[in-house]
C-alpha cells in the first residue's frame, strides 16, 4: 500500500499524530506520507486558517470555547450544501488529481476538515479504489465528523465507543485503538538517568509546564504562585513553545530563581517527560497522550475549553491526573501532588493500563489485515 495522511496545521496535536502514523509505516519500509489538506482550497487559505486559529486559540480562549460549543449544538453547519462544507471541500477535485498522480491507496486523516474533503472527492470520484480512514485526537466525538462517510473510525478508548455511535458514527466502523505518539514517548529509562540526560540533578524532584505548542493559557500567573513555593531541591522547566513574548517575560519574571528553567521551542519533549516527575500542562489531546505513554502523572489547566474539557474530564475521570479552578490552587495542587507518591504511582499505574498497544501500530496493523 501507498499511504497518504492528510493533517492540518491547526495546531501541532494533528501533524504529531501523523509524524507518529508515518513512524509506524516507515518502521516496515513502506510508504507513507504527510500533506497539509488545506493547501488543496489554497495555500493562502490554508495560512489564514492556521493563523487565525493560533491567534484564537492563544489570545481569546473564550472565543474558541463558545465556537466549539456552538459547532456542537448545531452540527448542521458542516453538512453537505452548507457553506461551511462547501468551503473545506472545495479542494475536492484537486485532492483526487495528488492522490491519483501519485498511486496513494490508503488516505489516513488526522483532522475532520480532511476527512470532509476526503469524502466529497469519494463522492465526485466513486470509482477510485481507496482505503480511508480518520484519526480522533481529542477524547470526544469531534463536531461534523459523522458528516463525513470513511471506511474506518479510529477513536481513543472503548469507554468512548457509545459517544461516538450517539454522534451518528456506524459502531461497525469504530476502532478503539488509542491516540498515535511516537515510539519515544514509550521508551523507559530509569528517572535517575532521565534527569542525568536533561541536565535536571537526579536527586531533585522536576516539574515539567507546557502549554501546547503556542503557549497558551495562565501560565504567567500560574508562575508567578508556583516559583516561591519551590525548594531549592525542586526544579521547573517551562516550554514556552513558539511563544517567543511569554518566554521573554517568564526568564525575565523568574531570573531570582535559579530552579526555573525557562525554554522556547525544542525538539526533545520524550527526554523532558523521562526527566519529569509531574507535568503542568493543558489537556491536549496530544499532549496528555504523549504523558500517559510517558506515564507521566498530569496537574490539567483548563486554558482553552472547547475539546479539551473532554480530554480534562477523561483523563480525571481514569484517574490519570488532578485540577483545580485558579492559578492559585492549580500552584497549591501542584506542590501537593509532587510531595504525594502514592497518589503519583497511582496516577502511573491508570496510565500504564491504558497503554498496552501502541495507537499507531494498532492502526497500521488493522489498516493492513482488512485492506486485503
Amino acid at each position: 500500500m501507498q499511504t497518504l495522511i492528510l493533517s492540518c496545521n491547526t495546531g501541532a496535536g494533528h501533524n504529531s499524530c501523523a509524524q507518529a502514523v508515518q513512524e509506524a509505516y516507515h518502521s516496515r519500509g513502506e510508504i507513507c506520507n504527510i500533506t497539509d489538506s488545506l493547501q488543496f482550497i489554497s495555500e493562502k487559505a490554508s495560512t489564514f486558517i492556521s493563523n487565525w486559529h493560533t491567534r484564537i486559540y492563544r489570545h481569546a480562549p473564550r472565543l474558541f470555547d463558545a465556537g466549539y460549543q456552538r459547532a456542537e449544538s448545531h452540527e448542521d453547519i458542516f453538512c453537505e450544501g452548507t457553506p461551511i462544507y462547501k468551503l473545506l471541500s472545495s479542494g475536492a477535485e484537486r485532492m483526487y488529481q495528488y492522490i491519483r498522480s501519485a498511486g496513494y491507496d490508503n488516505i489516513i486523516c488526522t483532522h475532520v476538515f480532511p476527512a470532509l474533503a476526503l469524502t466529497e472527492m469519494r463522492r465526485q470520484h466513486p470509482c477510485l479504489q481507496l482505503v480511508t480512514s480518520h484519526i480522533s485526537t481529542d477524547y470526544t466525538c469531534a463536531p461534523c465528523t459523522a458528516d463525513s462517510a470513511l471506511d474506518w473510525y479510529f477513536i481513543p478508548s472503548t469507554s468512548l465507543l457509545g459517544e461516538f455511535e450517539q454522534c451518528g458514527l456506524q459502531p461497525q466502523k469504530l476502532i478503539a485503538s488509542g491516540i498515535p505518539v511516537r515510539q519515544q514517548f514509550y521508551q523507559r529509562v530509569s528517572q535517575e538517568a532521565g534527569k542525568a540526560n536533561a541536565g535536571i540533578s537526579p536527586a531533585h524532584q522536576h516539574i515539567l509546564m507546557m502549554c501546547g505548542s503556542m503557549g497558551c493559557g495562565p501560565m504567567e500567573e500560574i508562575i508567578s504562585y508556583l516559583c516561591p513555593y519551590l525548594t531549592t531541591e525542586q526544579e521547573l522547566s517551562v516550554v514556552c513553545g513558539t511563544n517567543d513574548d511569554l518566554r521573554k517575560k517568564l526568564q525575565k519574571r523568574t531570573e531570582k530563581y535559579s530552579q526555573v528553567h525557562v525554554l522556547g521551542t525544542v525538539n526533545n519533549v520524550p527526554q523532558l517527560m523521562q526527566a519529569s516527575d509531574l507535568f503542568l500542562t493543558k489537556p491536549g489531546g496530544l499532549s496528555t497522550s504523549e504523558a500517559m505513554a510517558a506515564e507521566l502523572p498530569m496537574v490539567l489547566i483548563d486554558a482553552v475549553a472547547g475539546c479539551e474539557t473532554h480530554n480534562l474530564n477523561f483523563f480525571l475521570r481514569n484517574g490519570m491526573a488532578v485540577t483545580a479552578n485558579t492559578p492559585k490552587a492549580i500552584a497549591d495542587t501542584t506542590i501537593k501532588t509532587l510531595n504525594a507518591p502514592v497518589l503519583l504511582s497511582k496516577m502511573r499505574a491508570a496510565m500504564r493500563s491504558q497503554t498496552e498497544c501502541t495507537a499507531a501500530d494498532k492502526i497500521y496493523e488493522w489498516i493492513y489485515s482488512h485492506a486485503k
